[in-house]
């Protein structure tokens, strides 16, 4: 998907949320493990109670991972359905040398048709190189997480001064356009948002940390827009894990269309122009 067309679906569904299908067989309804794929069968009720209200969808790999093969094709059959004006992101987080980066590029974006992955810059231009080489497709790089631990490396001040975050944010854009490269920023940093805007005013971020990890949409929302809107806010547990009961259906829709509905009105308070 170009960057053209994810602003026009913005546009269209007056939305920036991304759905994360991070999904538990521990957690899931009980009354769905009678059935062969139950995976599957969640994510196909989520994606259908959600999306009208969303423009991408995120399975977090590691959840599939798991589950050996069939977790593979769960996922495969996941992305299948997917509708395919959806934005698609593999949650992988991957980064390795460049021949093992070539073959998960080819993995996520040649084999199952992602839009983009997640990747960790820790290895350098050379680990990421290769994810920039498939056509219409993205990056989204790993740059300020909401974890705890992120302060053990993120936060270090490099000899220019600048944190190690920072460094990632303005060396990376020499390797990709804003056409191609997206940031991961974790929502519960709302407060230095917009000083990282500054570091990349026409990128896209990606925003997860709304929801269960304690992110506060609107001011994610006025930190971190652009003229382009240059966000996609990622909500799983809070819509997914909604209900845990038989009405998970309902309770995803409506949680899903009550974030809609505020990123509307985050969208019509902004310089973005519906």
């Amino acid at each position: 998907m170009t960057r053209d067309e994810l602003v026009a679906q913005i546009k269209k569904k007056k939305s920036y949320l991304c759905v994360g299908l991070d999904t538990d067989l521990e957690k899931i309804p009980k009354s769905l493990l009678r059935h062969p794929d139950p995976v599957f069968e969640f994510n196909k009720r989520i994606i259908d109670a959600t999306r009208e209200y969303s423009v991408a969808y995120k399975p977090n790999i590691a959840f599939y991972e798991a589950l050996g093969p069939r977790g593979w094709e769960s996922l495969q059959k996941t992305m299948d359905y997917i509708p395919k004006d959806m934005f698609t992101i593999a949650d992988a987080k991957r980064g390795d040398i460049g021949n093992s980066s070539s073959h998960y590029a080819k993995t996520f974006f040649g084999q199952m048709n992602f839009d983009a992955v997640t990747v960790t810059p820790y290895m350098g231009e050379d680990s990421v190189r290769p994810f920039l080489e498939f056509k219409d497709k993205w990056v989204i790089l790993l740059a300020l997480t909401s974890n705890s631990g992120s302060a053990d490396f993120q936060l270090l001040e490099s000899k220019t001064g600048r944190k190690l975050y920072e460094e990632v944010i303005l060396r990376s854009q020499r390797w990709a356009s804003p056409d191609q490269l997206m940031y991961v920023v974790g929502a519960t940093r709302a407060n230095t948002l917009a000083e990282i805007r500054k570091l990349a005013p026409d990128h896209f971020f990606l925003v997860p940390g709304i929801g269960a990890q304690g992110g506060d949409l609107e001011a994610v929302s006025k930190s971190g827009m652009n003229r382009q809107c240059g966000l996609l806010v990622n909500s799983s547990r809070a819509i997914i894990y909604a209900s845990s009961d038989n009405d998970f259906v309902e309770a995803a829709g409506l949680e899903s269309k009550n974030v809609q509905a505020m990123m509307s009105r985050c969208l019509d308070n902004s310089r973005f122009k519906i």
